[in-house]
Parts: C-alpha cells; sequence; structure tokens
C-alpha cells in the first residue's frame, strides 16, 4: 500500500535499483551483463517490488528471463511459495509459454495437477491461454475441486469442465450500452434508480464523448449512505475538462463533504496563473519527502501552464528517474514533454523498454526514428507476450512514412543521470 510503508529500494541508477523499479534502463544495462543480472531478475520475481498493485512488472520480467535465457527452474520452483509468490511466478511462466517455452507451460500445467493453488493458477491460464492448452485438464479439476473452497464466478476454465459454481450465483445486469446518452442521462436523474444501475449508467456514459449534461446531476450522483460519490463519477467529471469548472466552484463550498472535496479537485486540476509557484513548491516537497504516489497529479497539473512551469522541469527528470512507483513515470514525461521537449529523445527511447504499457506506448509514438528505436518497435510488434494495444501501436508506428514518431529531438541532455 502506498502510505503504509516503504520497502528498500536500491540505488536508482544501479543495475539492482533499476530493475525493482521496471526502467527501460535496466533492461537494456541487463542485456550487457547478464550473468550479473540474474539474481536480480529473479530477486524481482521472488519479492513485490511494486509500489502497489497498479505498478507493472510480469511482462517486464518475462522478458528478461527471455532476453537473457536464464533457466526457468528458480521460477517454476517459486509456484510452491505461498500464494502471492506463486501467482507472482505464475504471471512470468503464462507469458514465457505464450512467448514458446515448453518448460513453462508444462510447469504450470504440472502445478495445476498437484500444486496448493490451483484453483487461481488455472483461471489465470484459461484467461491467457488458448483453450487447447488447458482444456484437458477438466479431468483433473473435476477430481480436485471435490472439498474445496467454493468457486467465487462461473466463468472459464468451470463452465467449460460443467463443474457448478458453489457459491451465490451471479446474476447479469441488463446491459445499457444500448441506450442513447439521453436515455441514460435520465437514467440517472431518476432518482427511484438504484445505485447499481446508475454504476452502469456512468460507466457507458464514459465510454463516450462527454456530457455537459451530467454536471447538474453531479451532486445527486452519490451512494445511497449519502457518503460517497458513485465509482465511476469521478472519471465521468474529469472527463468533462474545463466545462467542470464553472460548477465546482459551488460544489467545493457544499457542506457535503465528499462533493467539496470533489469540487476542489476539480478546481486544482485547472489552476490560475498565480497558482503556478506553489505547484512548483508543492512538487519540491514531495521530492523532498520521498513521497511516491500522488506527484503524478502534479506533474499533470503543471503541465497546463506548458513553458511556463520550466521551474518544475527538474523535479519532473528526478521523479522520472527515481519513482519506485512506475505507474506514475508516464505522466512525469507528458508534464516534460508539455513544458520543454528538449533532449527527450533518449527518454522515449529508453521507454521502449519499460514495465508500463503506457510507457512503452509514448516510447512507440515519439521514440526517434533511428536503427535502435525502429528495431525495438519491430520486437514489439510481433511479440506475443505483448499487449494488443501495445503491438497495435508499434505496427501502426512502422507503417507510417519512414516510421517518423511525433517528435524531431536533439539528442539527450542528461535526464539518464541521477
Amino acid at each position: 500500500m502506498c502510505d503504509e510503508y516503504e520497502m528498500t529500494y536500491a540505488h536508482p541508477d544501479s543495475l539492482e535499483g533499476l530493475l525493482q523499479r521496471g526502467r527501460g534502463l535496466g533492461a537494456e544495462r541487463a542485456l550487457q551483463d547478464p550473468q550479473g543480472a540474474a539474481v536480480f531478475v529473479y530477486d524481482a520475481i521472488r519479492r513485490d517490488w511494486r509500489w502497489d498493485g497498479t505498478d507493472d512488472r510480469a511482462l517486464y520480467l518475462a522478458r528478461l528471463v527471455q532476453d537473457l535465457e536464464l533457466p526457468l527452474t528458480p521460477v517454476v520452483d517459486q509456484l510452491v511459495g505461498d500464494e502471492e509468490s506463486c501467482l507472482r511466478a505464475c504471471d512470468v511462466l503464462e507469458l514465457l509459454a505464450l512467448a514458446g517455452s515448453e518448460e513453462a507451460r508444462e510447469g504450470l500445467r504440472e502445478y495445476v495437477r498437484k500444486g496448493e493453488y490451483w484453483v487461481p493458477v488455472l483461471e489465470s491460464v484459461s484467461a491467457q491461454w488458448p483453450a487447447e492448452w488447458w482444456e484437458d485438464l477438466g479431468e483433473v479439476a473435476r477430481a480436485r475441486i471435490d472439498g474445496e473452497a467454493e468457486l467465487p464466478w462461473p466463468f472459464e476454465p468451470w463452465t467449460r469442465f460443467g463443474i457448478e459454481v458453489q457459491s451465490r450465483p451471479f446474476i447479469a445486469r441488463p446491459s445499457l450500452t444500448g441506450l442513447s446518452t439521453a436515455e441514460l442521462l435520465t437514467v440517472l436523474a431518476d432518482a427511484h434508480t438504484e445505485d447499481a444501475t446508475k454504476f452502469d449508467a456512468l460507466r457507458a456514459l464514459n465510454s463516450r464523448v462527454s456530457a455537459e449534461e451530467l454536471i447538474p446531476l453531479v451532486p445527486s450522483l452519490v451512494t445511497s449512505d449519502g457518503r460517497r460519490p458513485l465509482p465511476p463519477l469521478r472519471r465521468a467529471v474529469e472527463r468533462l475538462g474545463t466545462t467542470a469548472v464553472p460548477a465546482a466552484h459551488g460544489w467545493a463550498q457544499d457542506e457535503r463533504p465528499w462533493l467539496a472535496q470533489l469540487g476542489a479537485d476539480v478546481l486544482a486540476d485547472y489552476p490560475r496563473p498565480e497558482a503556478l509557484p506553489e505547484l512548483v513548491e508543492e512538487l519540491a516537497a514531495q521530492l523532498a519527502e520521498r513521497t511516491w504516489c500522488g506527484p503524478d497529479r502534479t506533474a499533470r497539473r503543471l503541465a497546463r501552464f506548458g513553458s511556463d512551469a520550466v521551474g518544475a522541469v527538474p523535479y519532473l527528470r528526478r521523479f522520472w528517474l527515481r519513482t519506485p512507483h512506475s505507474y506514475e513515470r508516464t505522466a512525469y514525461l507528458e508534464a516534460l514533454a508539455a513544458i520543454n521537449r528538449d533532449g527527450l529523445d533518449y527518454v522515449y527511447t529508453e521507454s521502449l523498454w519499460d514495465c508500463e504499457e503506457t510507457a512503452r506506448l509514448q516510447g512507440i509514438s515519439s521514440a526517434p526514428a533511428t536503427p535502435e528505436a525502429l528495431g525495438r518497435i519491430a520486437l514489439l510488434r510481433d511479440d506475443p507476450m505483448e499487449t494488443p494495444e501495445v503491438r497495435a501501436a508499434a505496427r501502426a508506428r512502422l507503417l507510417a512514412p519512414s516510421g517518423l514518431g511525433q517528435t524531431g529531438l536533439l539528442a539527450p541532455s542528461g535526464l539518464g543521470q541521477t
């Protein structure tokens, strides 16, 4: 959890520290010293160096195991640990199996036959692998499920195996995606609509062009106990952008704490010019205090000032270099690009090796068309372990004229140094 403890990370410029943070530079350095990197790669699979559950590591680590040609035995052996350790190993092995490793594939299949946490492992591989890789395990599952704990949901592989789920039956709610935007707003405006239906209506709205007509409904979109907004509401308000600012002035003065906080957050996201020095000071203080959760929001607010926020650049650079919270790295790079794009070629190129999907997407769109970058993008396009979104973006980049990205930047200007 972000604010409850801080793990002791190695120096951010050391190989160990880079790998703990999921930095692209760590993957590049590891390739130069596979033997020296092996202990840190295995450690990053054995111990959870993610800052919280939003960070990604499995694909990054699976690629390292594959690219460094490391033995899989330590990863397969990790399956017999506690549940969290087992599932970390499972995540890596699943991907390596997709990349063609028979050892990874058979290691997981054997664990399903005999392992303690075989239920979540089987559910996981059934979600990631082709059915023909696991559907023959039905007999094993039917034999082992007798006396096991209740299964949570009726989905694969249990439905395919014909195993009855013993827990509370899942009743699907009618989909609202077929309703028009006006109809969804009517659902939200009806005081008799249940929370669950309003939740679904907001989710449906969040997949469409934002509607200003939602603004007057915001104060009513609260849970039945009146204590907190419906979970999709914040995202819906964020998507309204500056159109929500006038109403936010009133929300910020409301006696209901949740609405006052929502209004204050909207106003903070669109700061006035006089707020710039305070935001720079806030980012500097967050860095000094090693606050790794939340500065991404400060960075996004600073980005709105463009080149006027140049005073924030040194802090944004240090956050990008040092944060163990890899999920937030993308926001720092976006802010740097909005304020001063000079010298970011190196960063975009390194991002092609990053653990975070959003960072790799940034690299694909903006890295310079060097042989190194284009070669890496081609690998991402063809990697069976990669996400569909990254593969599609890589394909589109390589099909563009000359493979050019969105930047025409100069050589690195020191962001790679701590």
